[in-house]
């Protein structure tokens, strides 16, 4: 039987896992049986091929004819080597390899089958356990909130991230080896333990009055959600080729966008959404023993991470309606920040930037959000009114001075050009209406329009003017931030407003907006700035 295109075979064959012949060695097996690539198939491959070291090889059998003419797109697409294709009556048994196959040395002893779990097939191979296919979880919910404990205050003219911070490579490693099932949470954890005080220690360096852990242990400010449910699997963005109207017209937006989509993961649900582990929770608890400054806990919005979740093929199995995943994603955000607040957390900041695809994105659909773009927008109106609701739900019965949201034109690329323009008129009144105490906003990028258009906002509302360009490298005077200050402070007066980055210096990991000694220098610069407002705060 030949061996992949110019790699010779090893002397003899190997046994599949149901017992035919293969030129190699599978080091992990499973059947697809009659599922398309329409129809869940990815996510089952993504399963077993994610523990596998780079280069094994995985076997999959299949019954299903599409699959044929599939896997070889999604392989291509994903950056994985499809090494052996054969038929055997009505089963198609392909072996595909985690990236570039590397043929072994010699080869190994035939393993057994395993019909999905994982097994040695190479002598002293070590790796994580193969996960199994997994039935839905049932749903587990808190009995009831816990009521918001004293935190400290956020003082006027403060300055702060808006959340992300550049991860270190080590960092970057770690989260995907902890994705792809190669290290454990423990050593995740520790791991990212480290990251999150070099990221403060920057923070307290450059002088902010409210810190962030930086969002190290995450792999996005929105997918990492998705690691924490029940029910829901991270798979990379280019795994959702199947699930398009449009697959090629998918495929050359992705290559457009300067996010490596092979590495950026979305989550997919399968099942009733359930809050088994805090998705921030952790993170705070390690940020409040580093420091006694104001913690800052940014998370996803409800309307993103409906958007985000409901995608027709995958979520519609456990969802009939992207309403009905809303409502669990609402309970989940409540019981998450509820504890937040419980725990002493200064500010819960809710993100919603794909409000800003629903007024000014374009007709075209074109994906101007790598996140939450992927079911088809609907009428803006119609999407607001949601949001606001989502939004609503999710904040009734918390203090609102504790609560902020975020709102900005996309931040994958520094790529000016590429992101959404468009002043806040469209969303003022669902700002001026937001059951919050502080809107965190652009305001530096001249995208975002001229200041004045929020003159109208309620009194009530404290306003979080963006200061400094993220997405630049060069690293602004004193002189310059002040002047951006100065003009917010006329507008707003000195007690409503505080500072930051129009958004955050890292929101996907892999894809940094800057070096973490630019995004420290960058605050510096406007602690300094703040600082020259008389009586504002301690020198």
């Amino acid at each position: 039987m030949p061996g992949p295109e110019g790699v010779a075979p090893p002397d003899g064959v190997a046994r599949g896992g149901d017992g035919r012949d293969l030129p190699w060695v599978p080091d992990a097996s499973f059947d697809g049986g009659e599922l398309d690539c329409g129809s869940g198939l990815p996510l089952l491959i993504r399963r077993h091929i994610d523990p596998l070291a780079p280069g094994r090889l995985l076997e999959l059998r299949s019954r299903e004819k599409s699959v044929e003419e599939d896997l070889p797109a999604w392989c291509r697409m994903t950056g994985n080597e499809l090494v052996h294709h054969a038929r055997r009556g009505d089963e198609h048994v392909f072996l595909v390899a985690k990236g570039a196959f590397v043929p072994p040395a010699a080869p190994a002893a035939p393993a057994a089958a395993v019909g999905g779990a994982g097994r040695e097939a190479r002598a002293g191979a070590a790796r994580a356990p193969m996960p199994a296919a997994e039935a839905p979880r049932p749903v587990v919910a808190l009995a009831s909130l816990p009521a918001p404990a004293p935190a400290p205050a956020v003082p006027p003219l403060a300055v702060f991230g808006v959340g992300s911070w550049p991860r270190p490579r080590w960092m970057l490693r770690a989260i995907h080896d902890r994705l792809e099932g190669r290290m454990s949470d423990e050593e995740f954890q520790a791991t990212a333990d480290d990251a999150v005080r070099l990221a403060v220690e920057a923070q307290l360096r450059a002088g902010v009055d409210v810190v962030t852990d930086g969002e190290q242990r995450r792999d996005s400010y929105a997918s990492f959600v998705g690691a924490r449910l029940d029910n829901c699997q991270l798979v990379p963005v280019t795994d959702l080729l199947p699930y398009v109207e449009d697959p090629a017209a998918f495929e050359r937006e992705l290559r457009a966008l300067d996010v490596p989509a092979e590495k950026v993961r979305h989550p997919a649900v399968f099942g009733r959404l359930s809050r088994p582990r805090p998705l921030a929770r952790h993170e705070a608890a390690f940020v409040r023993g580093l420091t006694d400054r104001p913690v800052k806990v940014a998370l996803p919005g409800p309307y993103l991470l409906t958007r985000t979740l409901w995608m027709e093929c995958v979520s519609d199995r456990a969802y009939a309606t992207r309403e009905a995943l809303a409502a669990d994603v609402v309970r989940v955000l409540r019981e998450e920040v509820a504890e937040l607040l419980a725990d002493g957390v200064a500010l819960v900041q809710l993100d919603e930037p794909v409000l800003s695809e629903v007024v000014f994105g374009a007709p075209s659909r074109q994906r101007t959000f790598m996140c939450g773009a992927l079911d088809a927008r609907r009428d803006p109106a119609e999407e607001l009114a949601l949001a606001a609701r989502l939004l609503g739900e999710v904040t009734a019965t918390f203090p609102r001075d504790r609560l902020a949201f975020h709102v900005c034109r996309g931040n994958w690329t520094p790529d000016e050009r590429a992101a959404l323009a468009g002043d806040y008129g469209p969303l003022l009144p669902f700002l001026a209406d937001a059951p919050v105490g502080l809107l965190v906003l652009e305001a530096c990028t001249h995208r975002a329009g001229a200041l004045e258009v929020l003159a109208d906002l309620p009194r009530r509302l404290r306003v979080g003017v963006g200061v400094l360009d993220q997405k630049s490298p060069r690293v602004e005077s004193v002189d310059e931030v002040h002047a951006r200050m100065a003009r917010a402070v006329a507008q707003f007066g000195p007690d409503r407003v505080v500072f930051h980055p129009d958004c955050g210096f890292a929101t996907f990991a892999d894809n940094p907006i800057a070096p973490a000694a630019v995004a420290e220098a960058k605050l510096r610069v406007a602690a300094e700035a703040a600082r020259r407002f008389a009586g504002a705060k301690a020198p």
